[in-house]
This record gives structure tokens, C-alpha cells and sequence, in this order.
């Protein structure tokens, strides 16, 4: 099978490397240079340092009318903020008979008044293309370093799932199939959000009481704008739902938990932000996240702390004050 994965970030770039033990991969870099050092190396030595390429994973910054139309399987690797730039660009290039599936996990920041969840964009500018979204509590590195995951294909098309299950699921990635792709992407959007709120909540000390709450308080904030957007309740008990935000929420190579530890330290966001490097999508998606909430009538307070915090008009102290001195509520 012949997949192209566009954009050579983390995410993309850990992906190729694992399908590349079994198929032909072409990942491409939109910097021909970094693409050229990449294929030199026959590693990415800026985002996965140390880790080598499968044998079946080459390079490419060749123009994409040239590389596209010869591919079973596209796979963007791009943050959400590129995605409509991407998918607008591929349309004309791929077959209604060649899945494109994505991996960004957010909101896009609010476009002609709406923020959109990927596939709004897809279906806004490639309505044509048969989409699917693979999502899960992964990150890149260990995926890279053959360490067991588990992802979820999530589409409306059957087949299109059946296909990315056939294509990644092997050695030690499981692929389980989905066609509830609202609340796959939901899962994968808010949970970042709420990790940037757990990092605070253990960068301040709060202690492991609080980190329980504030996980399973965030889940049921998931759950409620995912079922009000038309997602299946029971998938937010899944991989995209509980695992990844367990996972985004505790792990140490969490960029989102990361964003919360230094806040909670008395950093910046400016300054947060340019330590890690790599891009914390909570950060961009947060606004977008509370935004949608709002114009359906959802309430996301521990979402909305950290828009507050992120904006500047609360301190990481107050915005534990913030939640802590709402009135009591009864739990469903």
C-alpha cells in the first residue's frame, strides 16, 4: 500500500514511521531543505531526535500534483490552523476514492464566524473527499519508539474505515474503528483545554485529590458540548474521550500539561509557549472551544478558567478560586 503523510511535524512524522515497516511512505516536508536533511539523516532529528526511519519511509518536498495521485492512503500531519489551506490545495488532487484522514486535534479559530471542527472544514471545502479522523491517546514519540498504542478511525464511510484499520493496525498499534466522528474529534479537541488545567492544578500543588476531580469534571465538560454538536455519549468513554484525556492530561510528555506546570510557576503564556518548541493546540483552541460552548448553550467553566487564565485576566491562584467558589451542583 502507498500512504503520503503530509507535514513532517512530531505527529506525522511518528505515524510514517510506523507505517513504513510495512508499506511504501512518502512523507512530505514543505521545507525542501528540512525534507533533504530528513532523507540524508534518515531521521527527524528536530521533533523525533534519535529515532530512525523505517526502510519503507522516504522524503519528499516534490510538488504535491506530482506525488498525490499515485497514494492509497493520504494522511495530513498538519496543525488544525493549516488544515483548510491543505485540504483546499489536495482536493483537486485526490480521487473521491482515496481516504484523506487527519490527525490535528482542535478547533480551527473561528472562520467566517463559526469555529469548526476539522471535518466542518473538510466538508466546507472538499465536500467530495471521503474524510476520517485518527485520533487517541498517543504521543508521537512513543508511537515512534514501537511502544503499544491504540488509536481509533473514525468516519462515516465504512470502508474508509476498514482501509486505515488494514493500513495502520499492526505490531504494536491497534486501530479500532469508529463512525462517530463528531465525538472522536470533540474528545480530541477539549481535552487539550483541560490538560493545560490539570498541569496548573499540579504545578500549584493541589494535590492528587484535585487532579481526580478536575480530570473527571473535565470529561463530563467534553461530553456535554460533544452530545449538544451531535456526537454518541458512550464514545467519550472510549480512547478519544477518557483515554486521551487521561493520557494529555498526566503524561509528562504532554505539551498542554506542559503550558498549565509553567503557568502555574509564574510564567507567561508568551513565555510557556516558546519553551516548548512544538505546538500546544489547548492554547490555540481554547477561545474557539468556550466560543462554541456558549452560542449552544453548553457550560464549560473549567474551559472557561483557562481562557481567562490564558487571557490574562486571571492569575493561575485565582483561577483556582475561580472553581473552587462555584455554588454546589448535583452531579448526572
Amino acid at each position: 500500500m502507498r500512504i503520503a503523510v503530509l507535514g513532517a511535524g512530531a505527529w506525522g512524522t511518528a505515524l510514517a514511521i510506523h507505517a513504513g515497516a510495512r508499506h511504501e511512505v512518502s512523507l512530505w516536508a514543505r521545507d525542501p531543505h528540512q525534507a533533504q536533511a530528513m532523507q540524508a539523516a534518515r531521521e527527524n532529528t528536530r521533533y523525533l531526535p534519535g529515532i530512525a526511519f523505517s526502510e519503507g519511509l522516504q522524503v519528499s518536498s516534490q510538488a504535491l500534483r506530482d506525488c498525490l495521485p499515485n497514494q492509497d492512503v493520504v494522511v495530513i500531519g498538519s496543525p488544525m490552523r493549516a488544515l483548510r489551506g491543505l485540504l483546499t490545495h489536495i482536493a483537486p488532487l485526490v480521487t473521491d476514492q482515496v481516504p484523506v484522514a487527519w490527525l490535528c486535534k482542535g478547533f480551527e479559530a473561528a472562520h467566517d464566524g463559526q469555529a469548526c471542527l476539522a471535518h466542518e472544514v473538510q466538508a466546507s471545502v472538499a465536500p467530495q473527499m471521503r474524510g476520517a479522523v485518527l485520533s487517541g491517546p498517543s504521543f508521537a514519540q512513543e508511537l515512534a519508539l514501537g511502544k503499544p498504542t491504540a488509536l481509533v478511525a473514525a468516519s462515516v464511510h465504512s470502508d474508509v474505515q476498514s482501509l486505515l484499520v488494514q493500513a495502520l493496525h499492526m505490531n504494536s498499534l491497534r486501530v479500532y474503528a469508529n463512525d462517530d466522528v463528531v465525538g472522536v474529534e470533540v474528545g480530541g479537541a477539549v481535552k487539550n483545554v483541560l490538560a493545560i488545567a490539570t498541569g496548573l492544578c499540579d504545578g500549584l500543588d493541589l494535590g492528587l485529590n484535585a487532579r481526580a476531580a478536575l480530570i473527571t469534571r473535565g470529561l463530563a465538560e467534553i461530553t456535554r458540548l460533544g452530545v449538544a454538536l451531535g456526537a454518541k455519549a458512550e464514545t467519550f468513554m472510549g480512547l478519544s474521550g477518557l483515554g486521551d484525556l487521561v493520557l494529555t492530561a498526566t503524561g509528562d510528555l504532554s505539551r498542554n500539561r506542559k503550558v498549565g506546570l509553567a503557568l502555574a510557576q509564574g510564567l507567561s503564556l508568551q513565555q510557556a509557549t516558546d519553551a516548548l518548541g512544538h505546538v500546544a493546540e489547548g492554547v490555540y483552541c481554547a477561545r474557539t472551544v468556550v466560543h462554541r460552548a456558549q452560542t449552544l448553550g453548553v457550560d464549560m467553566p473549567i474551559a472557561q478558567a483557562v481562557v481567562a487564565l490564558l487571557d490574562g485576566h486571571i492569575n493561575a491562584q485565582q483561577t483556582v478560586g475561580m472553581l473552587m467558589g462555584r455554588g454546589a451542583k448535583y452531579e448526572r
